[in-house]
């Protein structure tokens, strides 16, 4: 709809009226003055709508819209929507931290350096350490294509608490004198494997990982319940040598009854010594379940439960006291950290170790 107030006969008109008595040259003057002003004004007038519509309905479909939570602002790609979200690598991570309880967007660099730094000692081989940031890297692409809001971030971290990720502000405090060589060798191993990542067919292997095996590593489904073809028992037996592979925890009589309180469980308190039966392994040697009081636990469960290292532990009772052995510490699904190290002082490439924990994945650049 055209405004009648910028109609040229009411222009016009306007200018007949207000010229000066007599005065064609000056009314002349003005009614091209008014024409250049029209001209300006039905140039502006559509951008001032468009821009005002926009306002109200917000973008048309199609076009960009507001990036999430915590993300910076940036172009979309014209054609992303035709590639499949698990065939794209990604710029920013989204992290939920757990510490300050939001959502950041981390960029991909910074995320694998603070990875490799929470997950592995800065001084063990190169090889070890590229392999941790290819493991970090297509996890947490996995993570992104299998969480059900990825808004809400891919991954927990906790970087106060050193945990999953640590921030360029807990290195320099973990590090201290040491921070500009460990961070300028630790930025050089991961730009050289920075495209790099572990596919399953054509997507992002979810490449799991943890501390140490007791030998040998635990398939998924005992664990998680969801067997992947890539997440299988592997020797790993070099982890017998690790630092604190066996570790042994007491518990008294009453914090034993407090923990299995917490699972539903009555124990018997005149009989304590009976309060465990004998355990049934999985192939990889961790408790797939073993009787309590009297009911049926997953070792993963009781591991959670007690705070256990690892799920493949023993338990023997005496005095008064549980003693509760375990052997590695983690969940057991993927990559052995310290059978990296292993293997990486053994001569073995990042590619040749991740092959080895992830059977039947391909590392593509």
């Amino acid at each position: 709809m055209k405004c009648a107030l910028f109609h040229p006969a009411v222009l016009v008109h306007w200018a007949q009226k207000n010229a000066c008595p007599g005065g064609k040259t000056t009314m002349k003057k003005t009614f091209f003055l008014l024409c250049a002003l029209l001209l300006v004004l039905g140039t502006l007038l559509p951008i001032a709508g468009y821009r005002l519509t926009l306002a109200v309905f917000g973008p048309a479909q199609g076009a960009s819209s507001a990036p999430l939570p915590g993300t910076a602002t940036s172009e979309t790609a014209p054609d992303s929507a035709a590639v499949p979200p698990s065939d794209q690598d990604s710029e920013s991570f989204l992290l939920a931290d757990q510490s300050a309880g939001a959502v950041v967007s981390v960029p991909r660099r910074d995320y694998l350096i603070g990875a490799v730094a929470a997950e592995m000692p800065i001084s063990w081989p190169d090889e070890a350490l590229k392999a941790q940031a290819i493991a970090a890297h297509s996890y947490a692409l996995y993570c992104r294509d299998h969480t059900a809001e990825p808004a809400s971030g891919w991954l927990s971290v906790d970087p106060v608490r050193r945990q999953g990720y640590l921030t360029d502000a807990v290195l320099r405090s973990y590090w201290g004198t040491a921070y500009e060589e460990n961070y300028a060798r630790l930025s050089a191993l991961v730009d050289s494997v920075l495209t790099d990542v572990l596919y399953y067919g054509s997507a992002p292997a979810g490449a799991s990982y943890f501390a140490i095996s007791n030998g040998m590593t635990e398939a998924s489904e005992n664990v998680w319940g969801t067997a992947l073809p890539y997440l299988v028992a592997v020797d790993s037996s070099t982890d017998l040598n690790a630092d604190n592979y066996l570790y042994t925890v007491q518990f008294t009589t009453e914090q034993m009854q407090q923990a299995l309180g917490g699972l539903g469980l009555l124990p018997d308190l005149a009989a304590p010594a009976s309060w465990f039966g004998e355990a049934a392994l999985t192939p990889s040697g961790y408790v797939a379940s073993l009787p309590v009081c009297g009911q049926s636990v997953t070792g993963p469960a009781l591991r959670k439960a007690l705070g256990l290292r690892s799920a493949c532990f023993t338990v023997q009772y005496q005095e008064g006291s549980f003693l509760l052995t375990t052997k590695g510490y983690g969940h057991g699904v993927g990559l052995s950290q310290w059978g990296a190290k292993a293997l990486a002082e053994q001569g073995q490439s990042a590619e040749e170790i991740l092959a080895h924990y992830f059977p039947g994945t391909e590392l593509r650049r």
